[in-house]
């Protein structure tokens, strides 16, 4: 009852805040953020050890232990809970499926090397892929609908994605493309199930697979409650990498990803509530925290906000955003609180972004930022976009909303192109862009505006010049 009712009291409090504004409500907006924390439940797990060795695993890097870790899980899956210890080794392996109150440690010089051999991710599980559901190849860790999950420990999960493995699906010479080779957007593939989504064709007949070319997530936990990650490293991974996909109660604590293939999103969670990502070191090939709520019509279908995310204490470097919202963000999100972070690099393309257009509509409200260090940006250190697309044409009749954004207590020593850039619509402006004791030295241009209700300054200098 106790975490039931602070949730109500911070939910209370944001509704609130959209009405009375944000500037007089910054102390308690981080009051109710410490009081989503309070209400997330992390998993423990039984004093029970069911060493991976003792069901047949060898961590000699070449012998196949995917029945091992099935063995071995499900041992500790009847058993009541507990936790499944990967000693040091390597440990090849096709994709493990987690099962309730099962802990996955790896310890200190455990690595685990993921097949390359697609038909080892057979049969087909029911994912998704850029905010659209289908029946696909597993993601590489999977657990749907359990309870009490986690991968912990010091270990290394290695996806073995790279130029010669899943990354040229993406159909990008830079990730080992030939001209001429079928890819997620070849005839079949990608835009069949864009469509198959738009026409409302049911998940189950979704199918794709064999013989088509969607790269799996690394780590999902699929309509899961009670999930921790904390302290291992990811790197080498096919795709978005770890993938919260309508799951509640999720805490990433002290991980570090480090991949850079195409798509490599560091954290990307998608209709799921009270997540929180701390501690973290992202150095990716994409956003490094994308929040997400579904691509278009599969999106208002499924019609879950992702809400109450918290991102404290990380460190951004490479990527194409520190936390973004969007694109695929149909059914929206809200309560999204930042702080304590630190974000630079040369090939960080933005601090905070958020990306939409008239296809994706959706919205993004009550966004807070406070206390983050950024050293360099190349373009932006708010970008709030109503037109995004890469896709083609994206214009359609679902007009986004966004309102009550509030960076603060925000440092740029090199701001790239812009302060901010932000891009609304006419027929329904960005509105109550807050930015309080913000310093953003050597940008480009301060200010580039468009369809934006006044921007709120507060004790805010770009490039010496007080707004």
């Amino acid at each position: 009852m106790k975490k039931i009712s602070l949730l109500i009291l911070a939910v209370s409090f944001i509704f609130t805040s959209c009405k009375t504004g944000m500037s007089q409500n910054s102390d308690k907006a981080w009051e109710q953020a410490d009081a989503i924390i309070r209400s997330i439940t992390v998993p423990e797990f039984p004093d029970r050890t069911f060493k991976l060795e003792d069901y047949g695993g060898l961590g000699d890097g070449t012998t196949n232990n995917s029945e091992a870790f099935q063995k071995a899980i499900a041992a500790c899956n009847s058993a009541g809970g507990g936790t499944v210890l990967v000693s040091e080794g390597k440990y090849l392996t096709g994709p493990i499926h987690l099962k309730s109150n099962v802990n996955l440690h790896l310890q200190e010089g455990a690595e685990i090397l993921f097949s390359t051999n697609k038909a080892d991710y057979l049969p087909l599980v029911h994912t998704s892929y850029e905010g659209v559901e289908l029946m696909n190849y597993s993601p590489l860790i999977y657990a749907k609908g359990q309870k009490n999950i986690a991968v912990t420990g010091k270990g290394i999960l290695n996806g073995q994605a790279g130029n010669d493995n899943w990354w040229p699906w993406a159909g990008k010479d830079v990730y080992g493309y030939q001209e001429g080779d079928a890819n997620q957007n070849s005839e079949g593939n990608l835009p069949a199930l864009r469509e198959m989504a738009e026409n409302n064709v049911p998940v189950a007949e979704r199918k794709f697979g064999v013989g088509f070319y969607i790269r799996p997530t690394f780590f999902e936990p699929f309509e899961c409650e009670n999930v921790l990650v904390e302290g291992v490293t990811f790197k080498n991974a096919p795709f978005w990498i770890m993938h919260p996909l309508k799951s509640e109660n999720v805490t990433i604590n002290g991980v570090s990803v480090i991949s850079h293939g195409p798509n490599n999103d560091g954290c990307d969670p998608e209709y799921s509530k009270n997540v929180l990502i701390k501690n973290c070191l992202f150095d990716t090939g994409d956003d490094c925290i994308a929040i997400k709520s579904g691509r278009n019509n599969d999106g208002r279908r499924v019609g879950i906000p992702s809400e109450n995310i918290i991102v404290e204490g990380c460190e951004m470097k490479d990527g194409h955003g520190g936390v973004v919202m969007g694109s695929e963000i149909s059914a929206g999100v809200r309560n999204v609180f930042v702080r304590n972070c630190k974000m630079d690099s040369p090939n960080l393309d933005r601090a905070i972004r958020i990306k939409t257009n008239t296809l994706r509509g959706g919205f993004v409200e009550n966004v807070y930022v406070k206390d983050v260090e950024v050293g360099q940006v190349k373009e932006a250190v708010l970008r709030v976009n109503t037109y995004y697309g890469i896709y083609g044409k994206q214009e359609g009749n679902f007009i986004p909303k966004i309102s009550n954004i509030q960076l603060e207590n925000i440092s740029v020593e090199n701001g790239g192109k812009y302060g901010l850039l932000i891009k609304g619509r006419e027929s329904e402006p960005v509105s109550n862009i807050v930015l309080k004791n913000v310093t953003i030295k050597n940008t480009e241009t301060p200010l580039e505006i468009e369809n934006c209700k006044p921007v709120q300054f507060i004790n805010t200098t770009i490039n010496g010049k007080k707004y």
